[in-house]
């Protein structure tokens, strides 16, 4: 097998990768996950630097081709850099030297082990970026990305470490323990998709293997979480090292420390997650579609839903949209959004065998996307400011008090308006499942609560979800939009349980037609009617009250009074008489 291999690709993507890597596992791993996203494509891979030059000068020369016979042109390099190898690893910082002389247009990002001690030479010699391995692949995209527009990407863990005379201080054990954890969770994820990339896995296999990516997923995820990386701005330290002018360039670019840009959004996370480890139950009085669910799978869709939102406000940040473009995506985020999180629970290559074929669900349950749009995800209550709270620190309006961003008022307001986007984005989730596919005993087996196991009980759990969608369609929607008001779901230590926030809603109000219009009329017609009738209805009642009491009673009285005298007059006469 050749050192150096050409990857062909179908489509000419915009940033090409000559990708430098001696581990052939977490070299295949890497093309895998970066050839997902349609602006990166890793045009060739080597194992060595002698591999490595013949690639540049066939590049230099003109001699790539796509698969159109175009010549394709190197933009970017990404190189592993060896730990414990050291003549390799000053071999490869020689290389990278060599090409800065050379080509000095060209970008280069290593990713290294948190422990190296290359990274003040690596300073010097001029590379534009770095990031630790066990780094999320998002963090590494969104760092490719930086380096080839001509930007720097340093971590903010190897800022903390460099000097001037390129010595490093050691890191805290919770950092050693993160990046080795995460290390060891993204070799083996790479693995797992290597193997997922092949086409000749039985089902079984391939439902074992999706099932072990979405647990390393959410060991990663929580790993994050977990041992989250010090702020190197807040880390108290008697002796701070002090960085070369071009770390404190970096330092003060926003784009070089995504954990930096937004720190109340990671606490935001951290908070809801939280949250996810009490108890899941529904404590409202109508059926979600998670309802179906048991804990653990509901657990793991509400945090494969937090971490593709969270990839997503990076994707947006890097991207730099704009409030009114924002604004205007904002339906087709929500459904991007929906189906990653989708594939990504039942697993891409999900197969149902029926009676008579196989089927993938996945392409079947994409389908569903304007039903999904139209009852679900169109009704989340204020996404947009909760997408421009997150991104552009807009501050939000709360009882017509404005809030200004990271305050703890709008800190509990976006929380509550992200747990509510979680949970109506997990019942979209289930929604083309319980439609399409929700009688199948695979499916029972795999996700469903066994209290809902029977088809008796899947079609009354249906059929409360039909009424729930006419309800709210036709009744407690129009109610909530005539009283200004939102219902939220949210996330309490007991269950999952609605909450009222107030919000004026006079647009969606003069929208109104039909039936929902008929019910706030109504709602206007007892507001208006309903004090006179009170009103009306005292006035009666006090005049039969007196009525009762001051004539019929009086006059019953009297009566009474005559009866009994007539009778005591008859008495005294008969005595007498006798």
């Amino acid at each position: 097998m050749s050192a150096v291999t050409v990857v062909s690709s179908m489509e000419n993507r915009s940033i090409q990768i000559l990708s430098i890597e001696a581990d052939p596992v977490i070299q295949s791993g890497l093309i895998a996950c970066l050839n997902r996203f349609p602006d990166l494509h890793v045009a060739a891979e080597a194992q060595t630097v002698a591999s490595a030059e013949l690639m540049l000068a066939d590049a230099a020369a003109r001699r790539w081709r796509d698969s159109t016979g175009e010549p394709i042109d190197l933009d970017l390099i990404l190189m592993g850099l060896p730990l414990r190898d050291r003549p390799n690893a000053t071999a490869h910082l020689t290389f990278c030297q060599q090409v800065k002389a050379t080509y000095p247009n060209l970008p280069i990002l290593l990713i290294a082990e948190p422990q190296s001690p290359d990274f003040g030479t690596a300073f010097q010699i001029g590379i534009d970026g770095c990031c630790l391995r066990g780094s999320s692949i998002l963090d590494l995209v969104a760092s490719i990305r930086r380096v080839a527009a001509g930007e720097t990407s340093w971590a903010s863990a190897i800022l903390q470490q460099v000097s001037v005379g390129g010595q490093t201080r050691p890191l805290s054990w919770r950092v050693r323990l993160r990046f080795a954890s995460l290390q060891q969770i993204e070799t083996t994820l790479a693995e797992v998709n290597t193997n997922l990339s092949t086409d000749r896995l039985s089902p079984l296999d391939r439902a074992i293997l999706t099932g072990r990516q979405r647990e390393l997923k959410t060991a990663r995820w929580l790993v994050k979480r977990l041992f989250s990386a010090p702020d190197p701005v807040r880390e108290s330290d008697p002796n701070p090292p002090i960085l070369n002018a071009s770390s404190q360039l970096v330092l003060s670019s926003p784009l070089a420390q995504p954990e930096r840009v937004n720190p109340p959004l990671q606490n935001l996370f951290e908070r809801i997650a939280a949250k996810l480890q009490s108890n899941l139950e529904n404590l409202t009085s109508s059926r979600l579609e998670i309802d179906i669910l048991r804990s653990d799978k509901k657990r793991e869709l509400f945090y494969l839903i937090l971490q593709q939102f969270e990839g997503l406000i990076d994707e947006l940040r890097f991207s730099q949209v704009t409030i009114d473009q924002l604004s205007l995506k904002l339906p087709i985020i929500l459904q991007d959004l929906w189906s990653s999180v989708t594939t990504d629970f039942f697993g891409r290559y999900h197969t149902l065998s029926t009676e008579d074929r196989h089927v993938e669900i996945i392409p079947i349950l994409l389908q569903d996307v304007a039903i999904v749009q139209s009852e679900i995800l169109a009704k989340i209550s204020q996404p947009s400011e909760l997408f421009n709270y997150l991104l552009f620190k807009t501050p939000l309006t709360i009882d017509n008090t404005i809030c200004a961003f990271g305050s703890p008022a709008a800190e509990d307001r976006a929380s509550a308006l992200l747990e509510n986007l979680t949970i109506h984005m997990a019942n979209a989730v289930m929604q083309p499942l319980l439609n399409r596919f929700g009688n199948l005993e695979s499916m029972k087996s795999g996700f469903y609560d066994r209290r809902l196991l029977s088809s008796r009980e899947i079609e009354r759990f249906r059929n409360d979800l039909s009424w729930r969608y006419r309800i709210d369609r036709y009744l407690s929607e129009p109610q909530a939009i005539f009283e200004s008001e939102y219902r939220l779901l949210i996330f309490t230590a007991y269950g999952i349980k609605r909450t009222n926030i107030y919000a004026p809603r006079p647009q969606e109000l003069e929208r109104l037609t039909g039936i929902p219009l008929a019910v706030t009329l109504t709602l206007e017609l007892r507001d208006a009617l309903s004090p006179r009738l009170r009103s009306a209805t005292t006035f009666l009642g006090s005049s039969v009250v007196y009525l009762l009491t001051e004539i019929i009673g009086r006059g019953i009285g009297l009566i009474g009074r005559g009866i009994i005298k007539g009778i005591g007059n008859i008495w005294q006469e008969t005595n007498r008489n006798r």
